[in-house]
C-alpha cells in the first residue's frame, strides 16, 4: 500500500457499517487492518442491503471491508484470547463497536490493554453512549436517527416522519471514528501514551443537524417542513426540486425574479429575495408550471449561464454515467475470488504524493495462517488451532 498512513497497524474488532466503513478508510489511505472476527464472520458476511448476494458473498460486506486482512477467532477460548492479545500488542490502534461491556467481559477492555499496551489507542463505538438510560437498548441507525429528531426534518409536510434513505448515522459515525483515532494518534507523537475515544450513533447524528437543531435552541423556532418540495424545513423558496418535461432539477437560493424571467413567467419583476419564508409553498408552486415546459438539459444550459445554482436531480444510473462522476473517477472496481469484477466507490480523499490504493475484501479468516504466523505460533500450532476449531479460515479457490 502506498497511502500516507502506511505503518499504521489496527486491531478492528468492529461489525456492520459504522466500524468497517472507519477501518476502510484508514485502509484505503494505507493503514494494515487486521479484522478480527467471530467463527462465523462479520454480522455482514450474513446479511446483505436489499438481500443481495453474488456467489454467495454479500454485497453490504464487500461494500465496507477492502483492503483488510481477516482472522476469524473464538475470543471465549482462552487460546483464541490469547491470539487476540498478541494481535493487539502489536496494533497502533483497536476500534471495538459492540455493545457496552461486551470488551471487558472478555477480558479486552480498556482498563485492561493500557496497562499492557499504554501506546495503545482504543476507540469504542456504539449506539447511545457508554452509560446512561439507554445504555441496554440496542443501537441501530434507524433508531438513533428517530431519537435525535431526524425524521422531524424529511419529506414534505403532512407525511408522516421519513428517514433518511442511507446509513446516515452510521457512515457520519464512520468519519468522525477517523478524524478522532487520527487526532489521537498525533497526541500520542507528542506524549508517547494512547487514549480511549469513545463515538456514539446519537452524538454523531445530532452533530450533523448542527444548524437546525442550534436554531430551535435559540430562537424556539421548530423546523417546519415544506407542502411544496422546498427540500429544508428552514430554507424559504424558491429553493427546491421542481419537475421539468423530461425528469427533475433542483435551484438553490437565487433571486426569485430571476428564476421566474428564465422559465418565461412574469409577475415576479424586481424580486430579488432569495430566502422567503411567509409563503414559500405558494410561490414555489407558482414556478413549477415554467420548468415544466423545458427539459432538464436545457434549464441547467439556461441557468447555468445565467449564474443560477442549479443541477440535475439524477438517479443513481445517470449518478454512474454524470460527467463530474466519471471525471472524478469516483467508481473504482476490484477483482475477487468469488464474485470477480466488483464495482464500488472509491476513497473521496485525494494526496498527491502517497495516493490511495485499494485490495479486495478478505475472505473470512483468509489471512488466518499469516497473522498467526507474525504474532509467534509455529505451524504444527497453527494447525492444531484450526483443528481445535479456534479459528476459522477460508482460502481463495
Amino acid at each position: 500500500m502506498s497511502g500516507p498512513l502506511q505503518g499504521l497497524r489496527v486491531a478492528d474488532f468492529s461489525q456492520l457499517v459504522q466500524g468497517p466503513n472507519a477501518t476502510q478508510q484508514l485502509a484505503d489511505m494505507g493503514a494494515e487492518i487486521l479484522k478480527i472476527e467471530p467463527l462465523h464472520g462479520d454480522w455482514q458476511r450474513n446479511w446483505s442491503l436489499g438481500d443481495a448476494w453474488i456467489d454467495g458473498e454479500s454485497v453490504s460486506f464487500l461494500a465496507f471491508n477492502r483492503g483488510k486482512r481477516s482472522i476469524a477467532l473464538n475470543l471465549k477460548d482462552p487460546r483464541g484470547k490469547e491470539i487476540a492479545l498478541r494481535i493487539i500488542k502489536s496494533c497502533d490502534v483497536l476500534l471495538e463497536n459492540f455493545r457496552p461491556g461486551v470488551m471487558d467481559r472478555l477480558g479486552l477492555g480498556y482498563e485492561t490493554l493500557a496497562n499492557i499496551h499504554p501506546k495503545l489507542i482504543y476507540c469504542a463505538s456504539c449506539g447511545w453512549g457508554q452509560d446512561g438510560p439507554y445504555l441496554t437498548r440496542p443501537g441501530q441507525d434507524l433508531l438513533a436517527q428517530a431519537v435525535a429528531g431526524v425524521l422531524s426534518l424529511q419529506g414534505k409536510a403532512g407525511d408522516p416522519p421519513s428517514p433518511v434513505g442511507m446509513g446516515i448515522a452510521d457512515l457520519t459515525a464512520s468519519f468522525h471514528i477517523v478524524g478522532a483515532i487520527l487526532a489521537a494518534l498525533y497526541e500520542r507523537n507528542r506524549t508517547g501514551i494512547g487514549q480511549r475515544i469513545d463515538i456514539n450513533l446519537l452524538n454523531s447524528i445530532l452533530s450533523l443537524a448542527t444548524q437546525e437543531i442550534t436554531l430551535y435552541l435559540n430562537t424556539g423556532k421548530e423546523p417546519q417542513r415544506s407542502a411544496a418540495g422546498i427540500g429544508h424545513p428552514c430554507v424559504g423558496a424558491p429553493m427546491g426540486v421542481y419537475k421539468t418535461k423530461d425528469g427533475y432539477i433542483v435551484v438553490a437560493m437565487m433571486p426569485i425574479g430571476k428564476i421566474a424571467e428564465l422559465v418565461g413567467l412574469s409577475g415576479w419583476e424586481g424580486n430579488d429575495s432569495r430566502n422567503v419564508i411567509e409563503n414559500r409553498d405558494e410561490i414555489k408552486r407558482s414556478l413549477e408550471p415554467g420548468f415544466a415546459q423545458k427539459t432538464t438539459a436545457e434549464l441547467v444550459e439556461i441557468f447555468l449561464a445565467a449564474d443560477i445554482w442549479c443541477a440535475p436531480v439524477n438517479s443513481i444510473p445517470q449518478m454512474e454515467h454524470d460527467p463530474q462522476v466519471v471525471h472524478n473517477k469516483s467508481i473504482v472496481s476490484f477483482d475477487h475470488p468469488k464474485v470477480g469484477r466488483f464495482r464500488t466507490i472509491g476513497p473521496p480523499a485525494k494526496f498527491s504524493r502517497t495516493p490511495c490504493e485499494i485490495e479486495r475484501p478478505p475472505l473470512l479468516g483468509e489471512h488466518a495462517g499469516a497473522i498467526l504466523h507474525e504474532m509467534g505460533f509455529s505451524g504444527a500450532e497453527i494447525d492444531q488451532l484450526r483443528k481445535d476449531g479456534i479459528v476459522n479460515q477460508q482460502d481463495p479457490a
